[in-house]
């Protein structure tokens, strides 16, 4: 199927479903839906970091931090995020995502509830090679080196720095 066919559920600003439409017409028409991020840690600590297709729909050859995508129609939060982190890093048998919190991303002219998970992933990976052009993982160090210097997904960018807010509040 083109994703651009997939059928997203659309939500209003507290994230309630009000209807249901083709992810294409989502993204054009600024509909908000839901996505979840997914940050994926190896066994050393890492994070899985990777640079998007230039065919994505959305921030095409932009680099991120999470794994993830939209939330299919029906679809809970929990199932999407175990099925876009085995589908983008292509393994089987990943432990269950850790949701962790949600926010409300609004940004140029897109829109959509955006749940951050975080899992270890100690399996060798396969990147979906529809998804992902180039990866690698990185440090916490490295990665905050290249947020200057690379351009990132800006959904992902403030996912990120939300996580790390997260991370030292008490």
């Amino acid at each position: 199927m083109n994703p651009s066919d997939e059928i997203l559920d659309i939500v209003d600003e507290n994230d309630v479903v009000v209807g249901r439409a083709p992810r294409g017409e989502a993204t054009a028409r600024g509909l908000t839906h839901r996505c979840v991020f997914i940050e994926a840690r190896d066994a050393s600590g890492r994070i899985f970091v990777h640079r998007r297709t230039a065919g994505k729909l959305v921030f095409p050859s932009h680099y991120d931090m999470f794994v993830g995508g939209v939330v299919g129609a029906g679809e809970s939060y929990d199932e999407a995020a175990l099925r876009e982190a085995e589908e983008e890093l292509g393994v089987t048998g990943l432990p269950r995502p850790e949701p962790l919190f949600k926010f409300l991303y609004e940004g140029g002219g897109h829109s959509w509830w955006s749940y951050v998970y975080q899992v270890r992933c100690e399996l060798p990976v396969h990147p979906q090679v529809e998804e992902v052009a180039w990866h690698t993982f990185l440090t916490d160090a490295e990665l905050e080196r290249r947020l200057g210097d690379w351009p990132w997904v800006p959904d992902g960018l403030d996912g990120y720095r939300r996580l790390q807010a997260f991370r030292a509040s008490p």
